[in-house]
């Protein structure tokens, strides 16, 4: 998405920023890690196909991305700076948030509503959150909590502009789409990412799939995403390239 371009996200536990093209070749070698690749579901790339996504990443209109960096000092009062604040050796990992439409829909094709709290003929949209951290020897240190944490309540201040793009990305009016809730698909071993989902007040849908992932999900309340930036310090900065 294009929204972020410019903002980056500084709490007391994290440090995000928009993913922008200096960070691929960090970001490439991390994606040569077998584990990773499995963890992510994702295939290998080369180099160029790796810069090719990150342009197509930001520029997408369902898919809004940060690089997960180590947090800034308390001092820092000022503007984040490209390849400085975010160098390499202060990058941790990535965190997406996909946007989809929700399964009900799929199976509501006259566009009536289906409770009678939702507006007729609303498109609902389910929201796909997905973070790694890329070394085992930062994992285990609250960083992708505290990237979930600061994302959902960015999601939460920015909700209708990043609708409004996704919606024009689709072509639909944009005063019918609507964000109702969340997921997470996790592989079923991976105990530490299902314990970071559960702790945030995500539920497990039905069992594992062909791929052995299991879907958590949680609504999307307004309240509650406000509440997930408590004890963060949450600013939000320009980021300057």
């Amino acid at each position: 998405m294009k929204i972020n371009e410019k903002t980056s996200i500084s709490t007391s536990k994290v440090l995000l920023v928009p993913y922008e093209a200096h960070h691929v070749l960090t970001y490439h070698d991390w994606m040569q890690d077998p584990a990773i690749q499995e963890a992510t579901a994702s295939e290998p790339m080369t180099l160029e196909e790796e810069y090719e996504n990150q342009l197509s990443w930001r520029t997408s209109h369902d898919k809004l991305t940060f690089i997960v960096c180590e947090p800034l000092s308390r001092e820092h009062h000022h503007n984040v700076t490209a390849q400085s604040d975010d160098a390499p050796d202060k990058m941790r990992g990535d965190i997406n948030f996909f946007l989809y439409l929700d399964d009900d829909d799929d199976d509501d094709d006259d566009g009536e509503e289906v409770t009678g709290s939702r507006e007729s003929n609303a498109i609902r949209l389910r929201g796909e959150v997905d973070v790694m951290i890329a070394r085992t020897q930062h994992r285990g240190k609250g960083f992708g909590e505290a990237a979930v944490r600061s994302i959902l309540g960015y999601i939460r201040r920015h909700l209708s502009d990043i609708l409004r793009e996704y919606a024009k990305g689709e072509g639909l009016d944009e005063q019918k789409v609507q964000l109702v809730g969340l997921m997470a698909k996790i592989k079923e071993d991976n105990a530490g990412s299902r314990a970071l989902f559960g702790k945030l007040g995500f539920k497990q849908e039905g069992e594992a799939n062909y791929f052995g992932e299991v879907k958590m999900v949680m609504d999307w309340e307004e309240d509650t995403m406000t509440e997930m930036v408590e004890g963060l310090e949450y600013r939000e900065l320009q980021y300057v390239m």
